[in-house]
């Protein structure tokens, strides 16, 4: 897997396989090795996972982190990498981000896949004070941990999944981490989803406690011109870590590779 940094560009991973490739966004709080479990589910697929910029590996990346400034970014990785041919899949705080992409109606995009995703109209839940509230979430070590194990999961995790979680929600720049709760979380975005052309498969957690299976179906659902919708059992919010075979045939089933085109003699031997 190849991956690459260039000044303000985020860093991206890219393995080339059967296309199309399968563009990856991640959650607030994770990186692009959130993607690692489903990614090895995916074996000669062109792929691609980026590290949004004041995260991870691009956390030396000023701002601003607006959801539209990742966007801009997400289109400027896919131009950087040579990707024409693509299915954005975003989780969560991802999820609203590929939904701005797929607003502008980018030439090569096929369709897009919304894992637990931002819904286009923000939740009742989202008042000034669970933003401000959520916006500590990931102050410590210890605050994330009890985020992961009471909100974000339902479901018991490897230890070095856990670990993960805490150490990507905290490999993090301060105005990046405060970004989402405090403004992007309450971005209404229906205007731009309502735009989104191309097919839509919605996944939501029968657990989750984030974004609801409800708040999917009544605040994401209708903003979509062509849109699937799929509920995987058991799983909480962070559905690539909890349920990742589940996703990979999903996403799979949405978006299969591409057959190899017939060779001219193909079917005509005795």
């Amino acid at each position: 897997m190849n991956t690459t940094q260039q000044t303000l560009l985020p860093v991206y991973d890219h393995r080339p396989g059967t296309g199309p490739t399968l563009v990856f966004l991640h959650y607030w709080g994770g990186s692009a090795r959130t993607w690692d479990l489903v990614v090895d589910r995916l074996a000669g697929r062109d792929v691609l996972t980026v590290d949004f910029r004041g995260w991870s590996r691009s956390s030396a990346l000023p701002g601003p982190y607006t959801l539209g400034q990742l966007a801009d970014d997400t289109l400027a990785v896919l131009a950087d990498a040579g990707v024409s041919d693509y299915v954005l899949v975003g989780h969560s705080m991802g999820g609203k981000v590929a939904q701005l992409v797929a607003a502008t109606r980018p030439a090569g995009l096929r369709g897009i896949v919304l894992v637990g995703s931002g819904p286009a109209k923000p939740a009742a839940q989202v008042t000034p004070e669970y933003q401000e509230a959520l916006s500590h979430a990931y102050d410590s070590a210890e605050s994330v941990a009890g985020a992961r194990d009471h909100v974000l999961t339902a479901t018991e995790l490897p230890a070095p999944v856990k670990a993960q979680i805490v150490t990507d929600s905290r490999t993090v720049t301060d105005a990046a981490r405060t970004e989402w709760p405090l403004r992007g979380i309450a971005q209404d975005i229906t205007e731009h989803t309502r735009m989104v052309s191309v097919p839509a498969l919605v996944v939501a957690g029968e657990h989750d406690q984030v974004e609801p299976v409800g708040v999917l179906r009544d605040n994401l659902v209708p903003y979509l011109s062509r849109a699937d919708f799929v509920v995987l059992p058991h799983t909480g919010h962070l559905i690539p870590l909890e349920a990742p075979a589940g996703l990979a045939d999903a996403i799979t089933a949405f978006a299969p590779a591409a057959r190899p085109s017939p060779r001219p003699d193909d079917g005509l031997r005795p």
